[in-house]
């Protein structure tokens, strides 16, 4: 799905399209099982890998285990190969959608993020992703960075207009 913004820059129009992660395609409630499903085995995998754990965070934060950083490292040469496949072969979603990957700009507020998110992880020992995977595998004090995570968004959005771009 794509909506067109006209802006006016230096007294000329320029037309940009801009995209959005929308899916056009409507289906029942139910087919969102199949998503429930696939993130049921993930946490499980990710439990068993010990992904979830909270030693394993710590160790990689005092940089004594090459365990998450081999995981991690594995994510990104996945990710790199599968977008240059996509964008190679342009690829489609199962629905026939054409996958639309667009350009990102750089700004120093993703550096403080970044610190932030990182400095998060590193006291908790537990990143956003993984959270209902650790709560379901009985570590219960991670409601608490559960609950944060939540604020945490609800701040950001709540500002998100009045931060510097």
């Amino acid at each position: 799905m794509t909506t067109n913004q006209v802006t006016k820059e230096n007294d000329e129009f320029e037309l940009k399209e801009t995209c959005v992660n929308n899916s056009e395609v409507k289906k029942p409630w139910t087919a969102n099982l199949v998503y429930a499903f696939m993130g049921i085995l993930f946490g499980i995998v990710f439990v068993k890998a010990e992904i979830v754990s909270w030693f394993r965070i710590q160790e990689m934060f005092r940089f004594e285990s090459f365990h998450m950083y081999g995981v991690i490292g594995t994510a990104v040469v996945v990710g790199i190969i599968s977008v240059f496949i996509i964008k190679k072969y342009n690829l489609k979603t199962a629905d026939g959608e054409k996958v639309v990957i667009v350009p990102k700009t750089f700004n120093k507020g993703q550096i403080i993020g970044g610190l932030i998110f990182g400095l998060g992880w590193a006291i908790t020992g537990a990143c956003p992703g993984p959270l209902f995977a650790q709560i379901g595998s009985g570590f219960t004090v991670i409601s608490i960075t559960f609950l944060s995570a939540v604020a945490g968004t609800w701040v950001y959005g709540y500002f998100q207009d009045k931060l510097p771009h």
